[in-house]
C-alpha cells in the first residue's frame, strides 16, 4: 500500500477507508485525499514533489509485478469475450497503465488503452471511458464499464455507459450490474 507509505513519510493518518477513496482517481487527487488530515499547508510545488515521490515508490512495486498478478479467471474471461467478438479497452486514470499491462502480459487482451497519459480529467469525469469507446469505434450506450471504484461507476454512468460494479464498488446504487466474480461478465454479455 504505497499510499500508506506516503502518508507515513509525512506523518498523516491513513487507513483502509482512506485507501478505498483513492481508487480510480488521479495521482494529484489521491494526494489531496491523503493530505486532508494534514496540518501542513503544502504549496503546489511541494505537492508535486510528494506526488512524484509517491509514484516512484509505486513504480518500484509495479516492477515486481508479473504474469501471476492477473488471475486465470480474468485471463479466461477476457479470452472468451474476445472469442465472442467483443472489443475490449482499458479506461484507467493511471499513467502507469502501460507498465502494468507490460509487466503482467495483459496488453494482448485489449484493442485500445485510454489512461492518464491521454486524458486531462480523471474519474469521476467520464473522459477516460469516452476516449476508450472512441478508440474502439463504439458509442457509450454500446459499452459496459467494469469498475471496482465508485468514482469509476460514476464516470461510466455520467458518460452514458452501462456499468458493472465489482469488488469495493459492488452494491453501489448507480451500477447497472453487480459482479461477484469477474467471470460473471460472461452471463451479462
Amino acid at each position: 500500500m504505497q499510499h500508506g507509505r506516503a502518508a507515513d513519510r509525512i506523518g498523516v493518518y491513513f487507513d483502509r477507508e482512506i485507501n478505498g477513496r483513492l481508487r480510480g482517481v488521479s495521482r494529484m487527487a489521491s494526494l489531496d485525499i491523503i493530505l486532508e488530515r494534514s496540518d501542513v499547508n503544502y504549496s503546489q510545488a511541494e505537492k508535486e514533489t510528494l506526488a512524484e515521490s509517491k509514484n516512484q515508490t509505486y513504480r518500484k512495486l509495479l516492477e515486481g509485478m508479473g504474469y501471476s498478478d492477473v488471475s486465470d479467471e480474468v485471463r479466461t474471461t477476457l479470452s472468451v469475450l474476445r472469442e465472442r467478438g467483443y472489443k475490449l479497452a482499458i479506461g484507467s486514470s493511471s499513467k502507469n497503465t502501460p507498465l502494468i499491462l507490460e509487466r503482467t502480459g495483459a496488453r494482448c487482451y485489449f484493442d485500445a488503452v485510454s489512461d492518464g497519459n491521454n486524458i486531462t480529467r480523471s474519474k469521476p469525469d467520464p473522459e477516460v471511458f469516452l476516449k476508450a469507446a472512441q478508440f474502439i469505434g463504439l458509442k457509450p450506450e454500446e459499452c459496459v464499464v467494469v469498475e471496482d471504484a465508485t468514482a469509476g461507476i460514476d464516470a461510466g454512468a455520467d458518460g452514458g455507459f452501462y456499468t458493472a460494479a465489482i469488488g469495493a464498488a459492488c452494491g453501489y446504487a448507480r451500477a447497472d450490474f453487480n459482479l461477484k466474480t469477474f467471470s460473471d461478465l460472461l452471463s451479462i454479455l
